[in-house]
């Protein structure tokens, strides 16, 4: 099978390298806090004049990242490739292949992590096939523009992977239609920065399981109403949250899909998690894995055969994934492709995070910096991978969740008893 990019897509990876090669160093200079670089005089350029502009302080991390994302929509590379038979939404024509070329150019660049990318990635494509004409208007051009910010609101608490045990209730409301949200969501990514959550929320009285779900739009600036609390991980870091609705508005006009048709639209969601975003994931294991291998050559550690063996077999497996998620590009989703993928490159991860810290060797449970009272949790790149990676079999759905899928959907097994 020919794994190869067309001429067409390699005019399209000329033009993303040259506006990623333009725009990237700025962007991370404001992430890291540095001034903006400033143009420099011209050979022959006169020096009189209004002195050069002081640097640019630079805002907090949320607002550099929130300018990115504004900078990326101003430009079209927000929404590539998004199904046009509805209209524009102010971003660029894209092929699947050149999607991939796009990702393949961001990676390389080294360009900055994407805020935008659940409502650009998960809620895009479920309004353009599950939303009407007045939603698809009112939501796809801010996340295009990347002006608005998406959250997923779907686990909840003493369900783990179990999505249909939702127990979040939206009632509506007699007089004004409006919908009134209230229950609890957990591990919600980057929901302290989210301008907007797409909640599954049970909307019938007396229903169970994935009856009776709505799939609803709620705006996340509603205080008093919803409560955000970020979840202290291993890492140290706190991108997952805990979200409390307590009588949440959602109008009636953000329902998508109709009312309880929730599972119907949630479950469509779910299965654009691959192809293209899957290949975008790989990007990133594969510059992981590169890191891995030049600090095995730098240690000394690749001189040892067997984990010169297990480097060879990551490389390898990684390599199979690709080709893989490249075979599949643009099929119809059957009911465990998603399913197969997670179990692959969820082990996979976890694997290579094992891997990181058995190559830094006793070194790996030494920090990099001298804890103090105001930095108590420094890590290195090993010891984040490592510990951020031992959720990889748990989150999005367990591997458990993911084999019975596999098991009752696809091979036709029996069901495992519920009661």
């Amino acid at each position: 099978m020919d794994f190869a990019f067309g001429p067409g897509d390699e005019r399209f990876r000329t033009r993303a390298r040259d506006w990623l090669d333009e725009h990237v160093a700025a962007a991370l200079a404001q992430l890291a806090g540095q001034p903006q670089p400033q143009p420099q005089p011209q050979p022959g350029a006169g020096h009189d004049g209004p002195p050069a502009p002081a640097p640019v302080p630079a805002p907090a991390p949320a607002h550099a990242h929130r300018a990115w994302e504004r900078e990326l929509g101003a430009d079209g590379w927000i929404g590539l490739g998004w199904d046009r038979t509805h209209g524009t939404y102010g971003n660029r024509p894209a092929t699947l292949t050149q999607q991939v070329v796009w990702a393949e150019e961001y990676a390389r660049a080294g360009a900055p992590a994407r805020l935008g990318h659940i409502g650009e990635n998960l809620l895009a494509p479920t309004l353009l096939a599950h939303g009407d004409d007045t939603q698809r208007a009112r939501f796809l051009p801010p996340i295009a523009r990347g002006e608005e910010l998406w959250c997923q609101g779907y686990s909840e608490p003493e369900a783990g992977s179990d999505l249909a045990g939702v127990r979040t209730r939206a009632v509506r409301d007699p007089g004004d239609g409006t919908y009134r949200v209230t229950g609890q969501k957990i591990w919600t990514s980057l929901a302290q920065e989210a301008d907007w959550c797409f909640v599954l929320a049970r909307t019938e009285d007396g229903s169970q399981r994935h009856h009776g779900l709505s799939f609803l739009l709620v705006p996340m600036d509603q205080p008093g109403r919803v409560e955000v609390r970020p979840i202290r991980q291993l890492t140290g870091d706190a991108e997952f949250n805990e979200v409390f609705f307590d009588g949440a508005v959602a109008r009636a006009e953000h329902l998508i899909g109709g009312a309880g048709q929730g599972w119907r639209v949630a479950m469509g969601l779910l299965a654009v998690e691959r192809g293209v975003s899957t290949l975008v994931q790989q990007i990133g294991f594969a510059q992981e894995l590169d890191r891995i291998v030049r600090l095995a050559l730098r240690t000394g550690a690749a001189a040892d055969p067997v984990l010169r063996d297990r480097l060879v077999e990551q490389w390898a497996e990684l390599k199979a994934m690709r080709w893989n998620a490249l075979r599949t590009l643009g099929e119809a989703s059957g009911p465990g492709a998603p399913s197969v993928a997670k179990l692959l490159w969820g082990g996979w991860h976890q694997r290579l995070g094992e891997l990181a810290v058995r190559i830094r060797g006793a070194a790996a449970a030494l920090g990099p910096e001298r804890w103090t009272a105001e930095r108590p949790y420094e890590l290195d790149d090993a010891q984040r991978l490592f510990l951020f990676s031992r959720a990889d079999t748990i989150y999005g759905g367990s591997d458990e969740i993911q084999r019975n899928i596999i098991a009752e959907r696809v091979l036709n097994l029996p069901k495992e008893s519920r009661g």
